[in-house]
């Protein structure tokens, strides 16, 4: 019977203290704060060179570094800024996609820096055939 009673009692401790960690916990807004996270595009002409531009602000209290920008695909290229982006200003991350791939896409571009955890970016479209795309003289 105490076994009980004691299995009850740590059953419903662990309930009480998961509860009161969940509304005690801290909503933190991301250093690095980006105006959009995901760009859609749909009738992308084949072979044309749009860029995906993602412009984000360092809300930070220092200078932000982006370390890295990894793609989720070889198709896919993203360039960071150099410099470091003093606090309050702005900075851009340039995704291009190749566009020689005809059809729907969905990739993935992840950015580490030095004042945050890694934030995921999203590029989506589709891409017309050559004979679907506008003629440009």
């Amino acid at each position: 019977m105490k076994l009980l009673q004691l299995t009850l009692f740590l059953c419903f401790s662990q309930l009480f203290f998961a509860q009161s960690s969940e509304n005690g916990k801290k909503t933190t807004q991301p250093a690095l704060r980006f105006t959009v996270l995901e760009i859609e595009r749909q009738d992308i002409p084949y072979g044309s060179e749009d860029l995906f531009v993602f412009e984000f602000k360092n809300t930070s209290k220092k200078a932000a570094v982006i370390t890295n920008v990894q793609t989720s695909c070889g198709c896919t290229a993203a360039e960071r800024p150099e410099t470091p982006i003093r606090k309050g200003k702005k900075g851009v991350i340039k995704v291009h996609y190749d566009t020689k791939r005809v059809g729907a896409f969905t990739k993935t571009i992840t950015v580490f820096s030095n004042v945050g955890d890694p934030i995921v970016l999203t590029i989506k479209g589709t891409v017309l055939t050559p004979s679907d795309s506008p003629v440009t003289n």
